[in-house]
């Protein structure tokens, strides 16, 4: 099988993926490849507002959003193949792909994999049941909504509090399905506080902590969902059509794991350095593959951010070190990107990302080295799980580059 041949594949025609194809399609032929019938990624099917303000500076709905970033990446040259899948590497960068029009290989100078991250559904949740119409996640949801234009029902629960829960709840709004209940294992709602009460006061939802879903009831449609409060134990029932599964991120990692990629086991995405490689000379990660799952234009500059480091890859610039890495301790779950190197820029936007398993309303990070506290930083804003937290990269400065690993700590 002949193969064709491009300077830079991307793997995924999301935020991330088509930034950093608008970026590399000015001066190298670059492929996008999409298993979707459309590009943009999520914000396609997110029909409310909040895209764009930092990689834009301005904000827009999410479907706007998409069509501005797949037209400055088409605009820009780039070749963006829809329906198209990447199903395996051949060799170091040669991958196979399939699409309509048949089965074929793809010899690249550089790689990029920009494939994102899921909600876990509840299969993976271990909800019992049966398998009613009516279970969805919020990706499902509106993608069923603003896509296909269908009702998902009359009466939901919401399963999460995070941000993307309440994304949720105003596609079932706007389809006409009350939301009757969110429920949430955590003791409080993961949702920036701010968000969180002026959602509450306008959307009239009733949030309910401790809680979690025991099983969803119903044969053929959802009847009822049962919860339980993991203090007390009381058990509810609640009526309603649809369920809504939401949050609780996993990379979509499938690709990286067949490429034997390094992983981070906290985030389950590819170990990345600053530079956002990975640990296969010439591929790179970005977005929320690496970090699951920060907002759509945060990831964006991932992708803004990555071309530079694979122009240079192509010009025959190699890492000069191995670096030194970075780890986390309980409750933070991990850290992106993993690996600092002399010499490389820092990452971008100047943040390290974490993830914590547990809230803090002061969240203080301190950095240690060989024993040594090099660095510590209060945050103006809290740590909870179900967001990203976003860390100055000063915490770093007093770091010694040949030394041994850095160990984050949330106080």
């Amino acid at each position: 099988m002949s193969a064709e041949s491009t300077d830079v594949l991307i793997v995924g025609a999301g935020p991330s993926g088509l930034t950093a194809a608008s970026e590399l399609a000015r001066d190298h032929r670059v492929i996008v490849i999409e298993r979707e019938q459309v590009a943009g990624g999520i914000p396609r099917h997110s029909d409310h507002t909040g895209y764009g303000l930092r990689d834009l500076k301005k904000v827009m709905s999410g479907p706007q959003y998409a069509r501005v970033l797949s037209g400055r990446a088409a605009r820009a040259g780039a070749d963006i193949r829809t329906e198209t899948m990447m199903t395996g590497w051949v060799d170091e960068r040669l991958v196979a792909v399939t699409s309509p029009a048949g089965r074929y290989e793809i010899n690249a100078g550089a790689v990029i994999l920009a494939t994102g991250a899921r909600e876990r559904p509840r299969s993976a949740r271990l909800v019992a049941g049966d398998r009613p119409a009516g279970v969805l996640t919020t990706g499902s949801l509106q993608n069923l909504v603003h896509l296909h234009h269908r009702s998902p029902g009359t009466r939901a629960v919401v399963v999460g509090s995070e941000l993307v829960s309440w994304s949720a709840v105003l596609t079932l709004r706007e389809a006409g399905c009350e939301t009757v209940a969110m429920v949430t294992h955590r003791d409080r709602p993961e949702s920036y506080g701010a968000f969180h009460q002026s959602a509450k006061r306008l959307l009239t939802t009733p949030v309910s902590t401790l809680t979690k879903v025991r099983r969803v009831i119903g044969r053929d449609q959802v009847e009822a969902v049962e919860t339980e409060h993991v203090v007390t134990g009381s058990i509810r029932t609640i009526p309603c059509d649809v369920v809504v599964f939401t949050g609780d991120w996993i990379p979509d990692h499938e690709l990286a794991r067949l490429g034997a990629l390094t992983l981070n086991p906290g985030s389950l995405g590819p170990e990345v350095d600053t530079m956002l490689r990975t640990s296969r000379s010439g591929v790179f990660a970005i977005g929320n593959l690496v970090h699951p799952v920060d907002t759509a234009d945060v990831c964006a500059l991932d992708g803004r951010h990555v071309a530079d480091p694979v122009r240079e890859y192509l010009a025959g610039s190699r890492p000069k070190a191995e670096g030194i890495r970075l780890d986390v301790e309980a409750p933070l779950r991990w850290v992106a990107p993993t690996v600092v190197r002399v010499g490389d820029q820092a990452p971008a936007r100047r943040r390290l990302l974490m993830w914590s398993d547990e809230f803090r309303p002061v969240a203080r990070i301190e950095a240690v080295q060989a024993g040594r506290v090099i660095g510590r930083v209060t945050l103006p804003w809290a740590a909870a799980p179900g967001r990203v937290l976003r860390v100055p990269w000063s915490l770093l400065d007093q770091r010694d580059s040949a030394g041994a690993t850095i160990t984050l700590r949330l106080l």
